[in-house]
């Protein structure tokens, strides 16, 4: 399986909105000054940031040391950690996590690790890819992988769970699920279906020799480029996105 890899600048540039448009899990989240919370899979700290400034006492936890420096600069405790490998025990009153756990194709481990981490009663919120996530950009990344002769399922790098996958889950690890839904999010993007793909895509272009990636790209833009364009002519992203609030039984 390959790994992606974040660049703080280029994740601040093609994909801002991922942390603009997570204030509604903050709010199913409902942060209260003086808890302890842990961010998993901070990234550059946007949404950590945001915690701390309404009086929580936060740690930021990442798997990517750059976006960790990046969310380092901006004053927060943050440091480097696989979500799959959480070293907490009974830490914190809630764990919190936007737009990281597709990231993260050992569910098991992941939510193992987050019970652990929680306090009696605490809670667990979230929101990431589910099924159906950006599935037509996820579909002609790996037709083209394939048309190369490559495995796309070796270079796949994202879990997109269904709602009743995820809760099955979450409760036999130990959580009462108490909200938990898909939601289908068009999104636009402001630097285009390229900017999206040289951001995220990684996992499937590094396969790629060096000088081909560029072409891969635009010739997966070609092919979804059709079905991603608003009438205005906006690119957007295929997102649908799950959301979850659980409690540590």
């Amino acid at each position: 399986m390959t790994q992606q890899t974040w660049n703080a600048q280029t994740y601040a540039h093609n994909a801002r909105f991922v942390a603009d448009l997570g204030m509604p899990v903050v709010e199913w989240l409902n942060p209260q000054p003086g808890e302890h919370i842990l961010d998993l899979g901070c990234g550059d700290g946007a949404l950590t940031i945001k915690l701390k400034e309404l009086g929580c006492h936060v740690l930021g936890v990442d798997a990517s040391e750059n976006l960790i420096q990046a969310a380092q600069a901006l004053g927060l405790a943050a440091q480097v950690m696989d979500g799959h490998a959480l070293v907490f025990d009974r830490t914190f009153d809630a764990v919190f996590s936007n737009a990281a756990l597709h990231w993260m194709k050992q569910p098991e481990l992941v939510i193992q690790g987050v019970a652990r981490s929680l306090k009696p009663d605490g809670r667990f919120v979230g929101e990431f890819g589910g099924m159906g996530n950006v599935a037509i950009i996820h579909q002609a990344l790996k037709a083209e992988m394939g048309n190369r002769g490559y495995d796309p399922e070796l270079l796949d790098p994202w879990y997109f769970p269904s709602p009743e996958d995820y809760q099955t889950l979450l409760e036999a690890h130990g959580f009462e699920v108490t909200k938990i839904q898909l939601i289908p999010r068009p999104t636009p993007l402001p630097t285009g279906l390229k900017g999206w793909l040289e951001t995220f895509a990684n996992p499937f272009t590094v396969a790629l020799p060096e000088e081909e990636r560029s072409l891969f790209l635009d010739k997966v833009v070609h092919t979804i480029s059709s079905q991603l364009t608003n009438e205005t002519g906006q690119p957007f992203a295929d997102y649908v996105r799950l959301r979850f609030t659980a409690v540590k039984a």
